[in-house]
Order: structure tokens, then sequence, then C-alpha cells
């Protein structure tokens, strides 16, 4: 028997990401957990109208989505505890700017830089549309065909509304062949 526990969402968890942009000339960075998948070419990030971060998206159109795994979510975690409209977190990562000029994490194993080519307005919430224009991945987890090995690439994911993290795990079975 299922409950009907009213209109709230379910679709977690989701993979944690650390969004990066310039503002005012410099990196800030900030703990998102709603992105997500378009398209294969696109993603979305919904992210609080208040976060300062918005503002440097905003302004330049272009922003990094920085993969968060095991090895530095301390860190991570951190940029969603402190607000960059009180405290500059210009210096919390190393980072190397992309071909468009986001900010990327060089810690992170899996990096997207992207282009925003809308922006949605609901309910408080900044809905970036955006174009994935490069990833950029390390090459010790990428497979001979260069795609993401994610037996050796965890992500970790945020489950909601409990406020806890958990890392990816075992494979299960292959997907449409499992007939």
């Amino acid at each position: 028997m299922k409950k009907n526990t009213g209109a709230q969402l379910a679709l977690y968890p989701a993979p944690v990401i650390v969004v990066g942009a310039m503002v005012d000339g410099k990196p800030n960075w900030t703990l998102v957990a709603h992105a997500g998948i378009m398209a294969h070419s696109h993603l979305m990030l919904s992210m609080v109208k208040a976060h300062y971060t918005n503002k440097g998206i905003r302004e330049n159109k272009v922003v990094s989505v920085n993969v968060v795994d095991a090895s530095w979510l301390k860190a991570a975690d951190k940029m969603g505890c402190v607000s960059g409209n009180k405290t500059d977190k210009s210096e919390a990562f190393a980072y190397t700017l992309g071909e468009k000029g986001a900010p990327m994490i060089d810690e992170a194993k899996v990096t997207m830089e992207c282009e925003v080519e809308d922006i949605y307005d609901l309910q408080g919430f900044d809905n970036f549309i955006c174009r994935i224009t490069g990833t950029y991945v390390e090459e010790d987890i990428l497979t001979e065909k260069d795609k993401i090995d994610y037996r050796k690439f965890k992500p970790v994911l945020f489950q909601f509304p409990t406020y806890e993290y958990l890392e990816t795990g075992d494979i299960l079975g292959a997907c449409m062949k499992m007939n």
C-alpha cells in the first residue's frame, strides 16, 4: 500500500556539484544539488536567486560544473555553508580558467564548462539552461574510449530531506540488457 505524502520532490539522491563563476573579476564557488540533464548537450542548474555566484553567471554567461567525489567533499561542503555575499571564496580552490573563461576547480576529477543559453525564473530560483562546451576529465578515470569509468570515479550524491551525502556504489547490471 502506498501513501500519498503530498507534492514533494522525490528524485533524490542527486549528484553534488560545485558551481564556479567569475564575479567582479574573481572566482566564486557555491555548492549545488539541484542540477539536471536536459539533453545530451545541455543541463540545468537551479540556484536560489540570493546566491552571489548567480550575479557572475548572469553577467558572464559562463559557468563551471565541478563534480564532487569523496576526496574533496569537505571543502565542497564548506561552499554551501559560507556565502559569497559575506566571504571572499576566491581562494578556496586552486583553479584553471576554461576556454570560455569559467573557473574550473583543479581538484575536481570531472568538470564541465558551460555557456548559459537561457534563464528561467521560478519561485525564487534562477534556473540556468546551459550548453556544455567542454568536459575536462582526469585521464586515470577514463576508459580506452575516453568515457568516464564510474567504477573508478565515484561521485558523491546528496540526499534530501535528510541532508546526507552518499557515495555511488556497486554496478547492478547493464542498462537495457537485464531481460
